[in-house]
């Protein structure tokens, strides 16, 4: 299926993928990928991250060191606003989806 988009004046390339992305319908996926890029990049724990799992605003992380889990247990909230910001940065993230959105919670296990 072509996407056509009509062009009347021009228009900036961040314009088109963000069209793109909302006409095929990959905003879900894609945003769930970009909150799991934040979590590796804000967190520094990715090579210690066991699964990943986003639902309802919910961040569901394992980890395989019960020491680095207490740890960032403490900067729960923390690590919450500094993946959000991230987000807020980031050129993929589609900020108006309904489905997945922003962090409001992080569960560590």
């Amino acid at each position: 299926m072509a996407v056509r988009i009509h062009r009347k004046e021009a228009v900036g390339m961040d314009s088109i993928v963000r069209e793109y992305i909302r006409q095929m319908k990959i905003a879900t996926g894609l945003n769930t990928q970009r909150i799991f890029a934040a979590w590796d990049a804000c967190s520094g724990a990715g090579p210690y991250t066991l699964k990943r799992f986003f639902r309802d605003g919910k961040l569901y992380i394992t980890l395989n060191s019960s020491v680095l889990r207490s740890q960032l247990f403490l900067q729960r909230d923390l690590l919450i606003e500094k993946m959000n910001r991230f987000l807020d940065q980031d050129e993929l993230f589609t900020q108006d989806n309904r489905t997945v959105g922003y962090i409001r919670e992080l569960i560590l296990k």
